[in-house]
């Protein structure tokens, strides 16, 4: 089997769609299949990562604790627009998983690698 390099971009808040589930079951797919898989979060995006979910009012589980399990599929390549971060005031620290934070400008140099890049 040919292993392609995927990159899922997440730009959505984690609730209100099914953009971040969506890209979950993907990227634990392509991850299934052993291909080269990595995750990027843009805008809004960064918010599926921040620490303390609650979902209280809103009949939704929590997903934030899932993303700590990707590493369990060898998915370990997690990068975070720095700009986001900032505009949300948010860093690093506020987020539930080590991840790699980037400029967009870096961000576009790894999309430049891909095979396939899948927004949601």
């Amino acid at each position: 089997m040919t292993t392609k390099k995927f990159m899922m971009v997440n730009r959505k808040a984690p609730y209100g769609t099914i953009y971040a589930w969506e890209a979950l079951e993907v990227v634990l797919i392509a991850a299934a299949f052993e291909q080269d898989v990595s995750l990027t979060f843009l805008d809004d995006g960064v918010y599926q990562l921040k620490k303390g979910h609650n979902t209280k009012g809103i009949e939704t589980k929590a997903f934030e604790k899932t993303w700590g399990a990707l590493e369990d599929y060898d998915i370990t390549k997690l990068y975070v627009a720095q700009e986001s971060l900032a505009e949300r005031g948010l860093t690093a620290d506020d987020l539930a998983v080590p991840v790699e934070v980037l400029s967009r400008a870096e961000i576009g140099k790894l999309m430049e690698e891909q095979d396939v890049i899948l927004s949601f």
